[in-house]
């Protein structure tokens, strides 16, 4: 198979089959392929492991047919939803695999800030845009932005996807929103407690993430910005931090 002959794509995890536990495809039965590495370094990021070079000897390097062995295993050979994750998956050479499962019958869903484009991004089935608000300390490089959607074009259903934790990061969303008025907008209330990546207990602040759901459900309602849909992290509240859920 080509894909046994391109570059390897370095692996943090591959888990499921479990629910997608937040954005447009929330509760979506899915394999999660998460991949290692990523060119940002956002202060209140959840998936360190994934992240961080501290972690990359943890990283498998991996060929189509190896990743596509795991995804079939854990899925009994039932075509449903992979969601490519990271780190940004976009700085992995993700286009045999996606071609691969297309081929099965599978579908693909990628998550990623918008901060590197790559052509096979046309290719995916959905594509979450998730650019980076104030409070993660990282800028937003709108021209890379606009490149994801152009290589994207008219293949994937795209959606905006904005983490919040304060009332920059609100506004934030809100000029997001209004650069992209043809996407789809979700909110999610920041996870802001996460715990070292070792750490088995994965806990989290519920209290206050829930208490950060009800300030930023009322903001919208205020502002009567109907377009925007508040969603939580599902798997947060179910499992907390936990890697491979």
């Amino acid at each position: 198979m080509s894909g046994a002959r391109e570059a390897p794509i370095r692996v943090s995890e591959i888990f499921g089959p479990t629910i997608q536990g937040e954005g447009v495809l929330i509760g979506l039965p899915t394999i999660f392929v998460r991949t290692g590495g990523c060119d940002y370094r956002c202060s209140w990021c959840d998936s360190l492991h994934a992240v961080d070079s501290e972690y990359r000897d943890q990283w498998l390097p991996m060929t189509v047919d190896g990743i596509w062995a795991d995804v079939t295993r854990l899925s009994g050979g039932k075509p449903l939803m992979v969601s490519l994750s990271g780190g940004n998956p976009a700085i992995q050479p993700l286009g045999g695999l996606i071609a691969h499962g297309h081929a099965q019958g599978y579908k693909f869903a990628l998550e990623t800030q918008g901060s590197v484009a790559k052509e096979w991004f046309a290719d995916l089935d959905v594509l979450v845009l998730s650019p980076k608000p104030p409070s993660s300390g990282m800028a937003t490089d709108w021209d890379a932005f606009d490149d994801c959607l152009r290589l994207a074009g008219n293949g994937p259903a795209i959606a905006l996807k904005i983490v919040v934790f304060d009332d920059r990061d609100y506004a934030y969303a809100r000029e997001a929103a209004a650069r992209y008025p043809d996407l789809s907008v979700y909110l999610q209330p920041g996870n802001h407690t996460p715990p070292p990546p070792d750490d088995d207990d994965a806990r989290v602040d519920i209290d206050g993430i829930m208490d950060r759901m009800l300030w930023l459900v009322d903001k919208v309602a205020e502002d009567r910005w109907f377009e925007a849909r508040v969603l939580p992290q599902l798997h947060v509240l179910l499992w907390g931090n936990k890697r491979g859920v």
